[in-house]
């Protein structure tokens, strides 16, 4: 057996509804690798690793659980990455699908993690803190809509796909659960570059109280600054907007 540990935000899944609507929404794209991102005690691995004909492997950082899942499903012995998942080098060298029911600790490092590896990852299917799942997801004009959310959205089509109640967890939780799908998107944002489209959207939302004109005055020209669009502030702004303002930058 196992044991839970705090230290590492451990919070096993148990609900097998949950697990296979998680496995259903995976199978609705098609893939030949696959990713496990904190497998712990085998929920998914064990319906993962069932799929026949793909490339699996799983990174989890907690060497019992290492050893659990070696021992109860030896398949995957040779399989398992006994590491952060934040630490890790890509695990293929051709495209590969990311499935996980992540740790909440790192939900956010995670997904910025899967950005850095977005030409290979067309598809994410993760359970996340719901309020992160609902950031991630969120459109311009939501209380929740921030960085996060455009600089995924820029590169993936994001959509919420359920809630999963805290009784779905042993241990349970203090918060509820959400599970997205990521889809890359077939054609990228126009912007003047990538590195201006990040700086423009973190400034932008640092502020996120005031105008921009305010909160950017330090990327546009005074003269740029008088059109109307910096009136409105950072959670007005779609995705598409943020990547042409970065044409006027200075």
């Amino acid at each position: 057996m196992y044991t839970l540990k705090k230290s590492l935000g451990q919070h096993f899944l148990k609900d097998e509804a949950v697990i296979d609507k998680i496995i259903a929404a995976l199978k609705q794209d098609e893939f030949t690798r696959l990713l496990e991102v904190g497998p712990g005690g085998g929920a998914l691995t064990k319906h993962l690793i069932q799929i026949p004909n793909i490339d699996f492997k799983a990174v989890e950082l907690d060497l019992e659980k290492v050893t659990y899942l070696s021992n109860t499903y030896p398949v995957i012995k040779d399989k398992i990455i006994h590491n952060s998942f934040l630490d890790i080098e890509k695990p293929f060298k051709e495209p590969f699908t990311v499935i996980g029911n992540f740790p909440y600790n790192i939900s956010t490092q995670i997904l910025f993690k899967i950005l850095e590896w977005k030409d290979e990852v067309p598809v994410v299917i993760g359970m996340f803190q719901k309020e992160v799942a609902e950031r991630a997801a969120s459109k311009e004009g939501s209380k929740v809509y921030g960085v996060l959310s455009v600089l995924m959205q820029a590169y993936y089509d994001i959509e919420y796909l359920f809630d999963v109640s805290n009784q779905s967890f042993n241990p349970p939780p203090k918060v509820e659960s959400g599970v997205i799908r990521l889809k890359r998107k077939k054609v990228d944002i126009k912007a003047k570059s990538e590195r201006a489209f990040w700086i423009l959207v973190k400034t932008a939302f640092n502020q996120r109280r005031k105008t921009l004109r305010n909160a950017l005055k330090s990327q546009f020209t005074p003269e740029v600054l008088q059109d109307e669009i910096f009136s409105r502030r950072a959670e007005t702004l779609s995705v598409e907007e943020f990547a042409e303002l970065t044409f006027r930058m200075k």
